[in-house]
Parts: C-alpha cells; structure tokens; sequence
C-alpha cells in the first residue's frame, strides 16, 4: 500500500491504516523504539503509542513523508519513555549521542518560542542537505536512529576511528554553520 492510500485511510477513519502502517512501517518504528529503549515491551508499547498518536493526528495534517512522520511520533514517544524510565538511571548509548551534539544545538535558556525551533531545525536541514549523502546518513543514523558507532561501522564498512572522526567534522561544521545563521548556542 503506498503512503497516499494510507493517508487517505487514516483520513477515513478506518481501521485498516493501522493495520498498513503496521505492517509498511511497524519495523521502522521497532527499530527507532529499540535503539532508544532497548526493551521489547517499552518498544512494543512505544510503536502502538505511535500507531495511536498517527491516528489523532492525521485529521489535523496531511504529511507529505508519511514515514518520516511516523518516525518521528515515534522516536519522540520513545524518548519521552525513555526520560521517564531513566529519571535514576540512564541508557548509556542515547546519552552519549544527545552529549556529542549538546555543544553544537543545545541552545541558550529561554530560547524555547516555536518561531526560533522552527529556524533551528531548518537550518540544520539545510546543513545536512549540503553534506554528501555518506557522511549525512551517518550523522542521521547516529544522531536521528541512536546507532552505535559499531553499528554504523558494520553499515558502511569504515573503520571506527573514520566514523568518528567523520561526526566530529560534521558536528564542528554544524555548529559554525549554526553560528553564521545568528543561531545563538
């Protein structure tokens, strides 16, 4: 079933875009809620959220990247389980990533309006999009999907300290890029 078909059930109201979106995108989603939990039944729970919260909000929206929106109810769910789960204790990996990214987009306190998310997160699009699509698969699959550095290794056949090294340029690229749009930091 392609994404406007689905699209158009969920519009309708039936029940079968549930059953589609699990069955196109339900890996997707397992995959993203695993990376960040690493729980079968959080990240069971976490992709049903999703199914639900895709179902609430397709009336209001019609998304043009329907796994993209997905993917992103999702991993926002999984991330809001994942702080409450780890309120004492703290999935060692998602940290990680969050720190390595924290200098260059953490933002400045009060910065919080819609308006300047908005300019933030096109900005970053737009950097990514400059980048050849080797090194911004990388930066997605480790800052988007939480892959490990091993992970992304196995996936492109670099050698740990390439991986590295190439997350490291990107991250100080971004964040010179940031900072020549006005972004504060």
């Amino acid at each position: 079933m392609d994404d406007k078909a689905l699209i158009d059930l969920y519009w309708a109201r039936e029940e079968a875009a549930i059953t589609g979106a699990a069955s196109k995108y339900g890996k997707l989603c397992a995959y993203i809620a695993h990376n960040i939990l690493h729980d079968p039944q959080d990240c069971e729970e976490c992709v049903n959220d999703a199914y639900f919260s895709v179902w609430n909000a397709i009336p209001t929206q019609r998304p043009a990247r329907f796994s993209a929106f997905i993917g992103r109810i999702t991993r926002n769910l999984a991330l809001k389980r994942w702080e409450y789960l780890s309120a004492a204790k703290r999935n060692a990996a998602a940290v990680m990533s969050l720190d390595e990214l924290g200098d260059c987009v953490s933002g400045v306190p009060g910065v919080e309006s819609e308006l300047e998310n908005r300019r933030i997160e096109y900005a970053i699009e737009a950097f990514l999009w400059a980048q050849d699509a080797e090194k911004r698969n990388i930066f997605i699959r480790r800052y988007w999907y939480f892959d490990s550095i091993q992970t992304i290794c196995n996936q492109t056949g670099f050698g740990e300290s390439r991986v590295k090294s190439i997350l490291s340029r990107m991250r100080q690229r971004l964040r010179e890029y940031l900072e020549s749009e006005g972004i504060e930091l």
